[in-house]
C-alpha cells in the first residue's frame, strides 16, 4: 500500500513539474552555457543567439500563443557544475535544455535529462553524444560523424593529401575528432602520421607544432577551441609551415581570425553554420545579429538562434506544449526554411538527434572567411 501511495505522488509530483514548464501562459526553458572559464567564448555566442531567436518569437506571439521565458545558467566551462545545473533545471519542471556546448559537460549533464525526460537541445559536436542511444538529445549543429566524412574527402581528393598530421585537443570535443577524422582519412587512402595531443587552455604551440612539422605530413589538420587554434595558426606561421592547414569549423570561425591575425590567411575549414554563406537568410541575420550585439556573430551563435526555431517548429507540429510531444516531433522532423525562416537553411533532425543541412568549404582570405563551396545535404529528406 505504502509502494502504490509513493508510486502515485511521485507521478503526481512528475506531472506538476511537467505543467510547470508551461504554466501561466510561458514556455519555462533552461541555458546551460560555458559563460566563463575555457568554453566563454563558445557560451556567450550561444547564449547571445538563442536570446535573440527569444525575443523575436516572443514579439510575434509566442509559441502557440505562450511566450518563451529562459534562465541561462554559467556551467564555468566544468563539467560537474553542468551536472548539478542539468538537475535544478530538471527540478524546476523545465520544458527544454539547451546546452552545455562542451562535449564533455554535454556526457555527464545528459545524463540527467534522459533521466527526466526532458529535450535537450545541444551544439556540442562529439560523435558519441548521439551514439550512446539518448532519445532526449537534438543537435543543432553536425556531429562528427556527420562533419569529418566530409573535410576528409577534401583534404585526400582536393589537396591529394597522402598523409596528415592532427593536433587536437584532449578532451571528448577533440579525442572524438581526431578519432573520426583518422577512420574518414583511410576511408579516402590517406592516413594520420601524427596525432598530437594538446591540453585545453594550452599557451604554448611551439612543442605541437614542431612535431607535426617533423611529421613532414602533407597535411596538417587542427582540431581545438577557439583560443587555442589561434595560438596554433600563429606558431604555424612562426615555424614556417608551408603545407595546408586544415580544420573543422572552429579553424576560419570569427573568433579565430580576430584573435590570430594575419596567420589566419590561409586556413581552410568545413564550416556547418557561417554568416558569410551565400545564404540570404544567413546575411539577414547576421544584420540583426550586428544591430543587437555589435559584433559579428560565429557559428555559436547560429546553433543558439536556429536551435530555438528549431523547437519551436517542432512544438507547433506538435500542437502542443508538451514534453513528450515535443521530443517525438522533433526526431525525424525536416523543417523547411521557407515555411519556417527562424532556422535559416532547411534542415532534417534524424530519429537519433543528429541533423542534416547544407554546409561549407571555406578559407581566410585578407582576414575574412571566404566561402568557396557549398556542399549538398547527405540524403534527400
Amino acid at each position: 500500500m505504502k509502494l502504490i501511495r509513493r508510486t502515485f505522488i511521485a507521478a503526481a509530483i512528475g506531472i506538476a513539474l511537467a505543467a510547470s514548464a508551461h504554466a501561466a501562459g510561458t514556455i519555462k526553458i533552461a541555458s546551460l552555457q560555458e559563460l566563463s572559464g575555457a568554453g566563454a567564448t563558445v557560451g556567450t555566442n550561444f547564449k547571445n543567439g538563442m536570446d535573440l531567436a527569444i525575443k523575436e518569437i516572443n514579439a510575434a506571439g509566442g509559441i502557440l500563443g505562450e511566450k518563451i521565458e529562459v534562465t541561462h545558467s554559467d556551467t564555468q566551462s566544468n563539467p560537474g557544475v553542468a551536472k548539478g545545473l542539468a538537475q535544478k533545471a530538471v527540478d524546476d519542471g523545465v520544458l527544454a535544455v539547451f546546452g552545455p556546448g562542451y562535449s564533455g559537460s554535454m556526457m555527464v549533464s545528459m545524463n540527467v535529462t534522459e533521466r527526466a525526460k526532458v529535450p535537450n537541445f545541444t551544439g556540442a559536436e562529439a560523435a558519441s553524444i548521439t551514439q550512446q542511444g539518448d532519445p532526449y538529445v537534438i543537435r543543432t549543429s553536425f556531429g562528427q560523424q556527420t562533419s569529418m566524412p566530409k573535410i576528409a574527402r577534401y583534404m585526400a581528393q582536393n589537396l591529394k593529401a597522402k598523409t596528415v598530421a592532427v593536433i587536437y585537443v584532449n578532451n571528448d570535443f577533440g579525442k572524438g575528432g581526431a578519432e573520426m577524422v583518422t577512420k574518414a582519412l583511410a576511408a579516402y587512402g590517406a592516413k594520420v602520421v601524427a596525432s598530437i595531443s594538446t591540453e585545453q587552455g594550452q599557451l604554448d604551440f611551439a612543442t605541437p607544432v614542431l612535431k607535426a612539422k617533423q611529421s613532414n605530413a602533407d597535411v596538417v589538420f587542427v582540431y581545438t577551441n577557439e583560443e587555442e587554434a589561434a595560438r596554433a595558426l600563429r606558431e604555424l606561421r612562426k615555424q614556417g609551415v608551408n603545407k595546408p592547414i586544415v580544420g573543422e569549423t572552429v579553424l576560419t570561425s570569427q573568433k579565430v581570425i580576430e584573435l590570430a591575425g594575419d596567420a589566419a590567411n590561409g586556413a581552410i575549414a568545413h564550416v556547418g553554420l557561417t554568416v558569410d554563406a551565400p545564404v540570404p537568410a544567413l546575411e539577414a541575420f547576421k544584420t540583426k545579429f550586428v544591430k543587437a550585439y555589435n559584433y559579428l556573430p560565429d557559428h555559436n551563435c547560429i546553433k543558439g538562434y536556429t536551435g530555438v526555431y528549431i523547437m519551436k517548429a517542432a512544438l507547433e507540429k506538435a500542437g502542443k506544449i508538451d514534453r513528450e510531444a515535443l521530443n517525438k516531433a522533433v526526431h525525424g522532423l525536416y523543417i523547411s526554411a521557407a515555411k519556417d525562416p527562424g532556422v535559416l537553411m532547411d534542415v532534417y533532425i534524424d530519429a537519433k538527434g543528429d541533423l542534416d543541412r547544407e554546409s561549407f568549404l571555406t578559407e581566410v582570405k585578407g582576414g575574412k572567411q571566404v566561402v568557396s563551396e557549398v556542399l549538398p545535404m547527405l540524403a534527400k529528406h
